[in-house]
């Protein structure tokens, strides 16, 4: 029998299934402490939890689904690691250093469909979504090594912005959240995670729905359907004004403010035309969102696009600004170590199969 991850219950799944087996509920509660607070390995550490309670989940559940495979750090403090799988799948986890705190950016895919055109993340096509457990443990994996470094460091803040589409996993990606900022156990804010979609609008009405108080970000890209279609495939499915009304509807439900994402691609989407159709676009919601414009990691790959040009990039800047529209410039982190989303992952892949 495969076993599953332990760290991919909630703690009302983990109440609930030790009720059935006939624990008692504070079995539960010592278990979480255990997992999250103390931070243990394996089973046979929970030294408080009853002996038959061990021994059922011993039976069903594992601590380790994945192993480091690969590790690089970045002069800028970054941590790129890449997990191998029990199936021989590999996921990228990044470590980033900010003033604001530790922040880790976790895959929810194993590749992706979404098939945007300047994305090294779909490289490869999605083969499978990663259970619930495997995302919390992407978590585990950074805080463990982080306690390994005795500087009483924790992750602080979660950006679900890796590898694949999380909407295209919606049910783990949730629970995955539930366990990250349960409060009897890593306690990560919810206000410090940020989930990240390409424009799945029909999930974007389920989040918002789950009521849950993590942050909302939207992989745009481009300002017009013509555009948008170009780079990103998914707009013929859900173009942009489609996106755009149950992006009115998630304003409306949860009063939270939205971070429109932007990379800049250079003579592709960045001229000062693109800016101010943009800004037209934004500009019934521009009291309530937020963009971040982002410098291009280019692909070996996708040679077609190239960075842009830091005139063009302030010029975009500008426009937005004159028009109202809350931007900011993104600062970027491990440029020196595959800094583009699956960049690792794609190389790795291709040094092992030439081997």
């Amino acid at each position: 029998m495969v076993k599953e991850s332990i760290y991919g219950l909630t703690f009302e799944q983990l109440a609930a299934s030790l009720l059935e087996r006939g624990h008692k509920p504070y079995q539960a509660s010592l278990v979480w402490e255990y997992l999250y607070r103390k931070r243990v390995t394996s089973f046979s550490e929970m030294s408080d939890v009853k002996k038959e309670c061990i021994e059922m989940l011993s039976e069903s559940f594992e601590f380790q689904t994945m192993q480091q495979h690969v590790k690089q750090e970045s002069e800028d403090g970054t941590i790129k690691f890449l997990f191998k799988l029990r199936d021989g799948n590999l996921i990228e986890t990044v470590l980033m250093k900010h003033k604001y705190g530790l922040s880790v950016c976790v895959t929810t895919q194993v590749g992706c469909n979404i098939g945007c055109s300047f994305c090294a993340s779909g490289l490869l096509a999605k083969s499978r979504d990663l259970s619930s457990g495997e995302i919390v443990e992407q978590i585990m994996n950074v805080q463990l090594h982080l306690d390994q470094r005795n500087q009483d460091e924790k992750v602080s803040h979660i950006v679900v912005m890796g590898i694949g589409e999380p909407f295209d996993n919606f049910e783990n990606m949730i629970d995955f959240i539930k366990v990250v900022i349960n409060h009897k156990g890593l306690a990560i804010g919810a206000r410090h995670i940020t989930v990240s979609t390409s424009g799945l609008a029909n999930r974007i009405y389920e989040f918002a729905d789950s009521q849950l108080p993590v942050n909302l970000a939207i992989s745009l890209h481009a300002p017009n359907n013509e555009l948008r279609t170009r780079i990103m495939k998914i707009n013929r499915a859900i173009p942009i004004e489609k996106l755009m009304e149950s992006l009115d509807y998630y304003l409306e439900k949860t009063n939270k403010r939205i971070t429109i994402e932007y990379i800049l691609l250079r003579d592709v989407n960045d001229h000062k035309e693109e800016a101010e159709q943009l800004a037209d676009l934004l500009q019934d919601k521009k009291q309530k969102v937020y963009v971040n414009l982002i410098p291009y990691n280019p692909v070996d790959e996708h040679s077609q696009y190239q960075r842009s040009e830091e005139e063009s990039v302030l010029t975009f800047y500008d426009t937005l600004k004159k028009r109202g529209i809350n931007c900011k410039i993104r600062q970027e982190h491990g440029t020196d170590i595959d800094a583009a989303c699956g960049q690792l992952r794609s190389k790795q892949i291709k040094k092992e199969k030439a081997q």
